[in-house]
């Protein structure tokens, strides 16, 4: 056998673990017993959690639902699970931003921080919550257009809350926000083609203090666009 294909064969051998390491990483046990149970329930909300940045980065149903991921044993998988409607559940709506917050902790204090959040914790039904804007499991983070969009589902003229000018503020907002993010990473991707180290190093510490108040801004627009404190 020659050179070329020993070593070909090594190649593929190699690139069949590495796809086998990357599959087990985006696998979860709870996931792989309830996708080979086709009557198991919620189907859609697994094939949600699988093409979202949760499945992508191995968070698995656990994470939010409790239970023991670490067996296959029906019982004991489901110990201590509670339906979202249970007021103690972490999924429930109302539990929803300190679930989310134990790893999104920025999101989490600028939410605290907003009418939103004072209307879930009073109870109201039209409280808004984490799935509100970014469903159920997906995390889907919208568009400026699609936020408008979501927002104005209820502040839209006629709705349920005031501020019917706070979609379309909180659209430009975005809009601008984005403009500069695109800016940046062109200016970091000049920063890499930097030849000496120490100039490099220091451009990309100004490129992350750059980033600094995009990140706030950001911040602040989602606590005063949740029907913000201010008038």
């Amino acid at each position: 056998m020659s050179k070329h294909l020993i070593a070909a064969g090594m190649v593929a051998v190699c690139l069949c673990a590495a796809s086998a390491e990357a599959q087990r990483s985006r696998s979860s046990t709870c996931a792989d017993c309830h996708f080979a149970r086709p009557e198991a329930p919620a189907q859609d909300h697994l094939n949600s959690w699988r093409n979202s940045p949760h499945g992508r980065n191995n968070v698995g149903c656990e994470k939010c639902h409790g239970g023991d991921a670490s067996t296959y044993e029906r019982l004991p998988a489901h110990a201590r699970i509670l339906m979202a409607g249970n007021v103690k559940s972490p999924v429930n709506r109302r539990n929803l931003p300190t679930t989310c917050g134990a790893r999104h902790v920025g999101p989490f204090v600028a939410f605290q921080d907003s009418r939103h959040y004072q209307l879930l914790e009073a109870g109201q039904e039209y409280g808004p919550t984490c799935s509100t804007c970014h469903e159920t499991v997906g995390g889907e983070l919208l568009s400026p257009k699609a936020l408008e969009g979501r927002c104005g589902s209820c502040h839209g003229l006629d709705e349920i809350a005031p501020r019917a000018g706070r979609p379309q503020l909180a659209r430009r907002v975005y809009e601008r926000l984005a403009a500069l993010r695109v800016d940046l990473k062109a200016a970091q991707g000049g920063i890499k083609k930097i030849a000496d180290p120490e100039r490099r190093a220091e451009m990309l510490d100004a490129y992350g203090q750059a980033e600094v108040p995009l990140t706030l801004r950001s911040f602040q627009t989602s606590r005063d666009c949740s029907c913000g404190m201010t008038p």
